[in-house]
Formats: C-alpha cells, sequence, structure tokens
C-alpha cells in the first residue's frame, strides 16, 4: 500500500492509494473428472433381424370362380298335371330318381272310367320324369298342380361331373400355366385345395385381355357356385436363398439403387449395397452380398439413417 501526501496552502490532503480492497471474490472451482465427459452423440432406436434361408417363389394371385358347366334340364314327356312333385332347390339328386309325375291331360279328363269298364286295362296316364345325371338341383320352375306341355323344363340339375373353377389369366402370363399341373387355391376362410389345369377356354376376353382357365379340384367336398377362390400362379421357385423383410430395404427416389444398414457393433450401423432377386408378399431375395446367419439388419427405425450411423437397439 502506498501513501500519497499532497500539500494546499492552508491544508493538508492525505491520499491513500493501493490495491483496492477486495471486498469478495468469484472464483471458478476446476472441473471435478466426473464433469469433464465429452458429449454423447445421439443415437437412433432401431430394430433389427437377420437373413433368412429358406424356399421363395415369384407368384401371381388370380382370381378363380366356381362353375358347373353342364347343367341338365328335367323336361316333361306330356302335356297334363303334376301329381308329384320332389325337387327342391338345392337337393343333391342321382341319376334314375324319380323327381316330379305328370298325369296327361287325357286321363285327367276321363279318370278311371276306361278301368271300370275293362278291369284288365290298367290305364293311369301318369308318367315318371327321372333325373338324367348326378348332381344338385339348381333351379324348379313347377310345383305340384302345375299344367305343363311337352318338352317344357321342369328343373335344374347341375351335373356334378362338370363342377370347375375357371380362373382368369392375363395373357402374358400364359407361360406360366401348362395343362396338367398344379395350381392351389385358397377359398374364402383359408382353406386350401389342390386343383389341376384341365384345359383353356377357347377366346379371350376383348377388353381385360384374359384367357379362362378350367382348374379341377380332387376333393368330394360340397363347394357351391359363384365361390371366388385365389388361384396361385408360381413364376420361379428357389428351394434356398437368403431373404430379408421388405423394411430391411432401402432404395433411392428412382428405385435403382438398394441397401441395407448392417451394424458394425452393438451402436454402429453402416450403409451395405445389396443385389434384390425375387419378391414375395412380404421378404426380399438377397442375391449380393451373402450375410452371415450372425450379421445383423435394421429392419424398423433405418430410413433416413447416414452411412456409419449411431443407433441404439431396442426391443421390438
Amino acid at each position: 500500500m502506498k501513501t500519497i501526501v499532497i500539500k494546499y496552502p492552508g491544508r493538508l490532503l492525505v491520499v491513500v492509494a493501493g490495491l483496492a480492497i477486495v471486498l469478495g471474490s468469484c472464483t471458478s472451482k476446476p472441473k471435478s473428472d466426473d464433469e469433464d465427459t465429452s458429449k454423447v452423440d445421439a443415437q437412433t432406436p432401431v430394430t433389427v433381424t437377420a437373413v433368412d434361408a429358406n424356399a421363395m417363389s415369384d407368384y401371381t394371385d388370380l382370381n378363380a370362380t366356381s362353375v358347373f358347366l353342364q347343367k341338365n334340364y328335367v323336361k316333361s314327356n306330356a302335356n297334363g298335371y303334376i301329381t308329384k312333385a320332389s325337387a327342391q332347390q338345392g337337393q343333391p339328386v342321382s341319376e334314375g330318381q324319380v323327381l316330379f309325375e305328370v298325369k296327361t291331360k287325357e286321363a285327367q279328363a276321363i279318370g278311371n272310367s276306361i278301368t271300370v269298364l275293362d278291369t284288365t286295362f290298367r290305364f293311369s296316364g301318369v308318367n315318371r320324369i327321372k333325373a338324367s345325371k348326378h348332381g344338385y338341383i339348381s333351379q324348379v320352375n313347377h310345383q305340384l298342380g302345375d299344367y305343363v306341355q311337352d318338352g317344357e323344363a321342369l328343373a335344374t340339375i347341375s351335373d356334378r361331373s362338370s363342377f370347375v373353377f375357371i380362373m382368369q389369366l392375363p395373357y402374358e402370363l400364359r407361360r406360366y400355366v401348362n395343362p396338367g399341373e398344379s395350381i392351389e387355391l385358397t377359398l374364402p376362410g383359408g382353406q386350401k385345395v389342390e386343383s389341376s389345369v384341365a384345359s383353356f377356354m377357347p377366346s379371350v376376353d376383348t377388353v381385360a385381355q384374359t384367357q379362362g382357365v378350367v382348374l379341377r379340384i380332387s376333393s368330394d367336398q360340397q363347394i357351391p357356385e359363384n365361390l371366388v377362390a385365389k388361384a396361385r400362379i408360381v413364376k420361379s421357385q428357389k428351394k434356398s436363398t437368403q431373404s430379408l423383410p421388405k423394411e430391411a430395404v432401402l432404395a433411392n427416389e428412382i428405385q435403382t439403387d438398394f441397401w441395407v444398414m448392417k451394424l458394425i457393433n452393438d451402436k454402429t450401423a453402416v450403409k451395405v449395397p445389396v443385389t434384390k432377386g425375387i419378391e414375395t408378399g412380404d421378404r426380399i431375395e438377397i442375391l449380393s452380398p451373402k450375410f452371415l446367419p450372425s450379421d445383423k439388419i435394421i429392419v424398423t427405425g433405418n430410413y433416413g439413417l447416414p452411412d456409419t450411423a449411431k443407433v441404439k437397439i431396442v426391443q421390438k
């Protein structure tokens, strides 16, 4: 501290100058080791999967509708009145089964007069109308008591042996379907039925450019007409190939480059270009590169990730 004396006429002024008296001070504590940490990079939560090495097939599902190709008409063989009618719609019938009885109008008018005159002459005037094929009654046109004419249709029988599915096949897929080959049908509800290609319709729809394909089933189960099933057309098939879920494979905007995000450790993912093969409903074949069963591929959270991204694996 330094004292300065200044003299003025008649007075003495003493000025004390020196270092300022520190009333308080703030000193920074040195950072501890715990506080001196580096900033942690942001991590994207992801889920991972592994490659599969199972059979894959490239297929197309088409509609196939059940139909009876042949329908037989039960016709009256005389002019007269129906005195018996046992045909009911939906009823299964066998060949030779009596469905109607028709009494001629002459017999109806004469009654038993002839029999009364000559008891040895048994005249009834009743004609029995029988089913000509096995099948199902799909339509009944007349009931008991109706007057019908000779040749008039009384009922319609859908021929059981003519039951098939008709598949509408786009003509460009014709090379994938051959006579005699097996085609799997999936009925509404998920039931699967095997069928075989029986024949091809001789014409093509002018608008849709589809050709009807006749598929016969080996099952004896009763399937109604006009039921729409899914027919699977297999274009190509591989017994064993590596594949990934579709969500795991990323692409550029014009769908020319494809890649996946592969983990090189538990926190880092890198971009790996891939070559695609066939696609199914939810999986994509990976032709190259060959992944190991232990490789982890990001399946969700991968969209927009840069190459060498920081990630955090979470449970699905």
